[in-house]
């Protein structure tokens, strides 16, 4: 018999020092980009958004790949990219951690709407409080230490 595997994942990871570098210029490229290297590595993006300070990006992960995997390639060659692509980021990186919540199916209509609404969402929100929250509702312990 065949392994059959449906893994889907919520991730989120922050620039570093949540400096806003992400600009709606840079966004709309990083996107995509993103997109792509899920894409060439057997994921599947199934949404990718965000604001000027983080990412969020849905997954659907292969049996192959781990999520610690997943996010070393998506943040490695993001960033190596943004630094070649936009000159002026070459300063810029993302933060060493990042958040990774599982999704079952009947939450993925509501997932990518949460990350499809992410400027609207962070009007009355911030990161911090965002991602606090996610570690409360997936009863993931955390000191606010952790969150620096």
């Amino acid at each position: 018999m065949h392994s059959f595997i449906h893994c889907l994942t919520h991730c989120v990871f922050s620039t570093k020092n949540r400096e806003p570098w992400l600009s709606a210029n840079v966004r709309v490229r990083l996107w995509p980009y993103l997109g792509g290297i899920a894409r060439q590595n057997d994921m599947k993006a199934l949404a990718v958004g965000g604001v000027a300070d983080h990412v969020h990006v849905l997954l659907s992960l292969p049996a192959t790949l781990s999520i610690a995997k997943a996010m070393q390639l998506l943040k490695g060659n993001s960033s190596k990219w943004l630094h070649e692509t936009f000159p002026a980021l070459r300063g810029a990186a993302w933060q060493e951690g990042y958040g990774a919540f599982s999704i079952g199916i009947s939450g993925v209509a509501d997932t990518v709407h949460y990350i499809a609404t992410q400027e609207e969402h962070h009007r009355t929100r911030s990161f911090r409080e965002e991602f606090e929250s996610f570690l409360r509702k997936h009863e993931i312990p955390f000191e606010a230490a952790m969150l620096e």
